[in-house]
């Protein structure tokens, strides 16, 4: 078995679908003798910004030393991105291995790509022997494979209504799926939540007897900055390695769960932390400038929440361009009428595409759309030519390609091509 054949293998799981339930997880975990009992972990699961948080928490504790694991989801140009340590990914012989040595359980059970993803990251980092390993969620989290880890702490950045068909139609009801993650005597943080998404986690936190955190009684905001006080510690935060307003409060909520949960204290690493976490962990996708003249923006904003909030980045820049372009691609199951509305104030033009994902958007829905909301959007084939092509211009404008991981993924695949 050689990679190809091995990620081969592991996407073919994805005919499956999701199976929503612990069982499959469960049973694949046993047969592993559970590794996932053998790693401290910590747990994140939110609609937003807990592949940054994770980063963050990662990006802190190797600035203090630790060797720590981060299993983060989905991946932007390879499978082994999901699962790094110290920010190295994972190897194809680890990966090939595990496929080998699990080849008659698999074929016998067939467990899910999510499920194999998980149990592979978890046998990958007890066999390490990491210090501390991050998980983050991947859908939800009551159901959700890695719910199987009993963590130090369980942390939840935002609630906004996504996966809607899944996880509900409420506020309510999707806080209460991510609230599944929570354990019994296990402390919970969360970030700035709407009030009826922190009643849930209250009273979960309540009948769980945990301890909750929430990130908005130790946090002063201000213009441009940010103070974080807690554990007798003041932290002033202008600026964080990843950019956005909102990446601050990530980086805040990354610190306090470090701090109340192990004690981190000391100033200067945290700060390292936070500042090096592109460095440390490789995050992709938030915010990320691809090129600066002319200037190339690419950002995961997969749902209106991350709409919103790369807008609130975006507003501060888009009048110094002479031009500003937009390629989008997103789920069917986004809000893509209101998403469209909201970026069409910001975009003299919008290029629209779709990828080769079963639950991608096709370029004749988002077309139809448009249409309905009479917004001007045109169909791009050639992404990378068309990106490649724009780069050559040096233009004064700019460039943003906005949407799903995947779409991204798939459009930095074909430009390192």
């Amino acid at each position: 078995m050689n990679i190809d054949s091995a990620l081969e293998k592991i996407y073919s799981l994805k005919q499956f679908h999701i199976k929503l339930g612990l069982d499959n997880i469960t049973n694949l975990l046993n047969h592993l003798d559970n590794p996932q009992k053998k790693i401290k972990t910590i747990h994140i699961a939110g609609s937003n910004g807990k592949g940054s948080t994770a980063s963050f928490i990662a990006s802190i504790l190797q600035e203090f030393g630790y060797k720590v694991g981060l299993y983060t989801s989905p991946h932007f140009l390879r499978f082994n991105e999901r699962i790094r340590i110290n920010g190295e990914e994972i190897s194809d012989d680890e990966i090939i291995n595990f496929l080998e040595i699990n080849k008659n359980y698999v074929d016998e059970h067939k467990p899910t790509f999510f499920e194999i993803a998980s149990a592979l990251a978890f046998e990958y980092f007890s066999k390490s022997n990491v210090d501390y390993a991050i998980i983050e969620t991947g859908l939800g989290g009551r159901l959700d494979a890695t719910n199987t880890i009993k963590p130090l702490a369980s942390v939840i950045t935002s609630i906004s209504l996504e996966h809607n068909r899944i996880l509900g139609d409420t506020l309510e009801k999707i806080a209460g799926e991510k609230a599944g993650i929570i354990k019994n005597n296990v402390p919970v943080f969360i970030g700035q939540l709407p009030l009826e998404a922190e009643k849930v986690f209250l009273k979960t936190s309540t009948e769980k007897n945990c301890k909750l955190y929430k990130l908005k009684n130790y946090l002063n905001q201000f213009q441009n900055y940010l103070v974080l006080k807690c554990c007798e510690k003041r932290h002033t935060l202008y600026k964080v390695g990843l950019e956005g307003k909102h990446q601050l409060q990530n980086a805040a909520l990354a610190i306090l769960v470090l701090q109340e949960t192990l004690k981190l204290t000391n100033d200067k690493l945290i700060l390292n932390g936070i500042s090096n976490v592109v460095q440390n962990t490789k995050v992709q996708g938030r915010y990320e400038r691809y090129n600066i003249i002319p200037s190339v923006i690419f950002d995961a904003a997969h749902n209106l929440e991350g709409v919103e909030v790369f807008l609130n980045q975006f507003k501060k820049e888009f009048k110094k361009y002479d031009k500003n372009i937009l390629i989008y691609g997103a789920m069917q199951d986004k809000n893509n009428t209101t998403m469209l509305t909201l970026l069409n104030k910001y975009f003299n033009k919008i290029f629209i595409t779709s990828t080769n994902y079963e639950r991608a958007a096709t370029v004749d829905e988002l077309k139809k759309i448009a249409k309905l909301s009479n917004i001007d959007v045109e169909e791009l084939i050639e992404l990378n030519i068309y990106i490649e092509q724009f780069i050559k211009t040096k233009s004064t404008d700019c460039l943003v390609v906005l949407g799903s991981i995947y779409l991204l993924g798939d459009i930095k695949n074909k430009l390192l091509k």
